[in-house]
Formats: C-alpha cells, sequence, structure tokens
C-alpha cells in the first residue's frame, strides 16, 4: 500500500493564528493517525500579498507546538519551471487559451468566463483552462460526504496564470501535490469549492487524486473566516499547551487530562490514539 503522505501548506501573509493552528492540527493528526508521513510547504505563489519573514516565523511558530514535519520544506517561489512545464502541456493540447478580457468585462458577463469578447487585445494576458461543457466533477470528502460541482456553470473557464504574471493557486497547488506525491489533503474548508477545479486539472495533467477532508472554520461573531477577521490574533508560541487543547475541542475531540510538565511534543503523541475524525464538526466553528 501506498504510504500516507499529507501537507500543511500555510500562505506567509502574516503569523499563524488559532485557524491555522486548526488546519495544522487537523492535518497532523490524520496523517499522524495512519502512520504516515506530514509536510510543510510554503504556498508563497502569490508574492504580491507574502509579509516578509512570515513564512520563517510560521515555521518557527511550528516547532514551537511540537509539528515535526517530513521531507524537506518546499517554496512554491522556487517551482516556476515546474508551473511553466504544467502549463506549457495544458496550452499544447488546447487545455488553455490566452485570455484579453478584462476583469470588469467579465463582470458584465456575469463573472464567470465562458467565451473571450472578439478583438480584445491587451499586453498583460492571463491564461485560462478551456473547460468542456457539462463539465461535472464529483468526490468524496472524509468529512463533508459526496460533493459535486458543474465547473462550466459554476466556474467557468479558470485562471492559471494571472495576467500579473503571478501563477495562480489552482495551478501551482496541482503541480505541487503530484510532485511530492501527496495520497491525501486536509484543509480548511474554503478550500471546498476549489476542490473540484483542482481535480479536473489532475485529471487533464495525468496526476492522481489524492483522497480530501476539509475542516471546520474558525470565524467570528460575523461570520468572516477568521484570517480575513480583525479577531485573527497570532497564536502565543511560548505555551502551546492551552492553543494547541482548545484546536482539538474545535475539531470536536473528547478533552483528556495532560501531565502539567507535558512537551508539545508529548500532547500530540498522547493526542493521535485519541482521535476520532468522525467527531469532526462539519459547521464552522465560532471563535470564542
Amino acid at each position: 500500500m501506498q504510504t500516507y503522505r499529507g501537507r500543511f501548506a500555510p500562505s506567509p501573509t502574516g503569523p499563524l493564528h488559532p485557524g491555522s493552528l486548526l488546519a495544522a492540527l487537523g492535518s497532523w493528526l490524520f496523517a499522524r493517525r495512519a502512520g504516515g508521513e506530514w509536510w510543510l510547504r510554503i504556498e508563497d505563489v502569490d508574492r504580491i500579498r507574502e509579509v516578509p519573514g512570515a513564512a520563517q516565523d510560521q515555521l518557527e511558530t511550528l516547532a514551537a507546538f511540537g509539528f515535526v514535519h517530513d521531507g524537506p520544506v518546499v517554496c512554491q517561489r522556487e517551482r516556476d519551471a515546474l508551473y511553466a512545464a504544467a502549463l506549457d502541456r495544458l496550452l499544447d493540447a488546447g487545455h488553455a487559451f490566452e485570455c484579453h478580457c478584462s476583469r470588469s468585462v467579465i463582470e458584465a458577463q456575469g463573472g464567470i468566463h465562458r467565451a473571450c469578447i472578439p478583438g480584445l487585445r491587451r499586453p498583460d494576458p492571463s491564461i485560462r483552462l478551456r473547460v468542456p461543457d457539462d463539465c461535472l466533477v464529483e468526490f468524496d470528502d472524509a468529512i463533508r460526504g459526496h460533493q459535486s460541482q458543474r465547473i462550466d456553470r459554476d466556474v467557468g473557464d479558470f485562471v492559471l496564470r494571472r495576467s500579473d504574471g503571478c501563477w495562480a493557486y489552482q495551478l501551482a497547488v496541482v503541480v505541487d501535490d503530484g510532485a511530492q506525491g501527496m495520497t491525501e489533503v486536509v484543509r480548511g474548508a474554503d478550500l471546498l469549492d476549489s476542490t473540484p477545479r483542482q481535480i479536473l486539472l489532475q485529471q487533464l495533467l495525468g496526476l492522481p487524486t489524492p483522497a480530501y477532508a476539509h475542516l471546520p472554520l474558525l470565524v467570528d461573531a460575523h461570520g468572516h473566516k477568521l484570517s480575513k477577521s480583525s479577531s485573527a490574533h497570532p497564536i502565543d508560541r511560548g505555551n502551546p499547551l492551552p492553543a494547541l487543547h482548545e484546536a482539538w475541542l474545535q475539531l470536536g475531540q473528547v478533552t483528556f487530562a495532560a501531565s502539567p510538565q507535558a512537551t508539545s511534543q508529548e500532547w500530540l503523541h498522547d493526542a493521535i490514539a485519541r482521535f476520532d475524525p468522525s467527531r469532526i464538526p462539519y459547521s464552522n466553528m465560532e471563535l470564542s
């Protein structure tokens, strides 16, 4: 059997917050419970939003919380050649095309691109995937059950390389998961809607499709995702056990008594045998 290989892939847009910890802990527990590997990847493909020093700060925080990773830490900024090769394959096969439509043009069409406006030219076109008609993608999520999406109707032709030259997340994450041999993807439910697009890209590139599990999000009192909220305060890496315990409860798990002298690594080790994925809530959690 293939070894379970999962990953945690934060974007370096700031320090890790309780929502990040929830995703890190959830993905780590799934991997270690299966006796598998847990890798780290810095998803810095969007260099405009990157905060200098954030990636190193995130890695130091994860280490302070006791998360020991397998394999090398990969940064997307170092993988342009891989993304370019995948894009060339899609272009050569006719699955991708150069798009000169502006954002305002697409918004005027209802926000979903299905055909370019003839005659439009711009110096910085994007590259989009040519989504087939009647493109239904289905998959089974380990937490949220059966999922389906009509990509042509609900999303349209989506971007692979942006007009500013940055690689789109959808292409980068598919290439990286394939190149790194990821068998399982455990991440926040904000990316549930992206999964069908990624499965379609995997099929077109001849890459295996990993299993998926989408964890509940931490939200503020207004229902906004914590990372986009003023409530998203950094976690205290000087005192990791209270934050780990809170994330454990947010994953729907049964509380357990840890030794007052336990290190974060000892706490994580004790949590593996107690972890029950069937207890993970379906709905998002409001941060108390």
